[in-house]
């Protein structure tokens, strides 16, 4: 199989890019905490995402494959930290309803476990569930990666899943000790030194 076309990704596609994460990330443990009730998790995912998608559009760089199948969020944490995205707890709460004081909680472990020194934020990875385990998240990661050991900056990120920590790991990703939501779901952080060429 040929290695998958990635792109540059521009704010018209925010919202099939929230889309694809969602369907992507439906059966994590963590999103079934966020959203317990499945009739309603994709559409509260989907309005959560958009508006860190939005937020990448303006202050990172988002990138997705040709055939749409996988998608790659980055935001830089070098030098001045980002604004928060706009008007963000009123977004958060229209897009999370009930269910929005555990989005807030998650934003809050997240702050508490990012690390201070320079680095580019994978903040999100999602592949389509039917593309998954077929080289897609690879040749997005390895897309950026060059960018990053080329500028010599480091990458940092959040793994919600083993799998998603064990691809991490392959790709030169240290793992660091979880933190975990209050059901005791683990996110791994993450962290990987730029390569000299």
């Amino acid at each position: 199989m040929s290695q998958p076309i990635v792109g540059r990704l521009d704010p018209a596609d925010t919202r099939w890019v929230a889309a694809r994460i969602a369907e992507a990330f439906l059966v994590l443990d963590a999103t079934r905490w966020l959203v317990p009730d499945e009739a309603k998790r994709e559409s509260v995912l989907t309005g959560q995402f958009e508006i860190i998608v939005e937020h990448a559009m303006r202050h990172g760089l988002v990138f997705g494959t040709e055939d749409r199948a996988g998608v790659a969020v980055w935001l830089p944490s070098v030098g001045d930290p980002l604004p928060p995205p706009q008007e963000y707890d009123a977004r958060l709460a229209a897009a999370c309803g009930e269910w929005t004081p555990r989005f807030a909680h998650l934003d809050e472990l997240f702050d508490a476990n990012h690390p201070h020194q320079d680095h580019h934020h994978l903040a999100l990875l999602a592949v389509r569930p039917d593309r998954q385990g077929q080289g897609v998240g690879s040749a997005l990661l390895c897309h950026h990666h060059a960018w990053l050991d080329a500028n010599g900056v480091p990458g940092y990120l959040e793994a919600s899943s083993e799998t998603g920590r064990d691809l991490y790991a392959r790709h030169g990703y240290q793992v660091s000790e979880p933190f975990r939501l209050p059901d005791g779901t683990p996110f791994w952080p993450m962290w990987r030194e730029p390569v000299a060429g």
